[in-house]
């Protein structure tokens, strides 16, 4: 069962208040858009879930354990992937040498030989079969939002947040990143998407969640969420009425 708790998380860095008290949960395999303003915190949000950095105060539990005071490797193993707004490959490693690295990291015992296999089927459904003895820094960069999609696949997480997966990515590629979602939302895995493309957002979301500045300001189904007059006047933007 996957279960994460947000519990009255605050981030001040020196006197700006970027996270102000934002709980939430997290309950099965959720497909959640995480949607708001720049400057919202949406990935000051994310960095604190996956331990890049500390919350001020407040606590995050994922199945039962506490996870905010862990470093980012052992929030990893704890069950908990996420992707970046700008990709980070090892760029002078292959796309299959880039596929082992999470591979390893939750089981640093075994060998190479012993992934390629689910490497190279993580590879043949991301449609990049041939590229896998490509350098990362040849890629696209598309295909390197496919690779760090394919890097959480061979991580295998039971919740992960995808940081603006569609941000200029071809319509091709698009198809396959919303393949890879249903796919790994399919198998029982949480999902949060973090995304200013709200066609994407809306088509694929069950529960959006909606930050501004700081404030969780709505958390409910998107049809509902996105016509409340709070959201409409902080992120989504009124139609403009003639004057009389």
């Amino acid at each position: 069962m996957i279960r994460l708790e947000i519990n009255n998380i605050h981030k001040n860095f020196g006197g700006l208040r970027v996270l102000k008290g934002v709980s939430l949960k997290v309950e099965g395999p959720e497909l959640i858009g995480l949607i708001g303003p720049n400057g919202a915190g949406k990935t000051t949000l994310t960095n604190i879930l996956d331990g890049v950095i500390k919350p001020t105060s407040g606590t995050v539990y994922l199945n039962g354990r506490r996870i905010d005071p862990l470093p980012p490797y052992k929030v990893a193993q704890a069950g908990f992937g996420r992707t970046f707004q700008v990709t980070r490959a090892f760029r002078r490693m292959t796309v299959l040498e880039n596929l082992y690295v999470p591979a390893l990291a939750m089981n640093p015992t075994a060998r190479q030989r012993a992934f390629r296999k689910r490497a190279m089927e993580v590879l043949e459904f991301l449609t990049m079969e041939h590229l896998r003895n490509e350098y990362a820094q040849a890629l696209s960069g598309g295909q390197q939002k496919l690779l760090e999609l394919g890097r959480l696949l061979m991580l295998d997480p039971n919740i992960m947040i995808l940081d603006e997966p569609f941000a200029g990515v071809h319509p091709k590629l698009m198809e396959i990143i919303y393949q890879y979602i249903y796919r790994v939302n399919g198998e029982g895995k949480a999902i949060i998407i973090i995304s200013h493309d709200m066609d994407t957002i809306f088509t694929l979301s069950k529960r959006l969640l909606v930050l501004n500045y700081g404030d969780l300001i709505a958390d409910g189904d998107p049809e509902v969420v996105k016509k409340d007059p709070v959201v409409i006047e902080a992120y989504l933007g009124r139609d403009e009425e003639e004057e009389e």
